[in-house]
């Protein structure tokens, strides 16, 4: 098993990795920005801030225009900061933002990325 992930058995006997979210308080501000550097990676963030329900999406869901290797890159990235969960069901990887420890330990960042998303070119 890879280091910072953990093996979750559902009931009906199937099983998924999922990565060990940091606590809210453990976001750090210097990781974050780093993840947050990237312009397809501050993109999946505003994509997925946009939809208040903040339902799972997969990878494939996203309109990235980079390989398959490089999103993966990507989505371990901003999982690694602590900005995304991040599950492994085997045949595909589900991806939803942590919202709730985002806006508890940096107010106002979403709507930014999502400002900056939104305004035309």
């Amino acid at each position: 098993m890879k280091a910072g992930m953990m093996q979750v058995v559902h009931e009906k006997g199937g099983s998924m990795m999922a990565n060990e979210d940091p606590a809210s308080g453990d976001l750090n501000l210097g990781i974050v920005l780093r993840a947050l550097s990237d312009e397809n990676r501050r993109a999946v963030i505003a994509e997925l801030a946009v939809d208040s329900a903040d339902p799972e999406r997969t990878c494939n869901s996203f309109k990235l225009s980079v390989s398959k290797q490089t999103q993966t890159h990507h989505f371990r990235t901003l999982s690694d900061a602590g900005l995304i969960h991040y599950v492994d069901y085997g045949n595909r990887k589900g991806i939803s933002l942590r919202r709730a420890e985002i806006d508890r330990r940096f107010p106002g960042l979403l709507q930014m990325l999502v400002a900056e998303f939104e305004q035309p070119e």
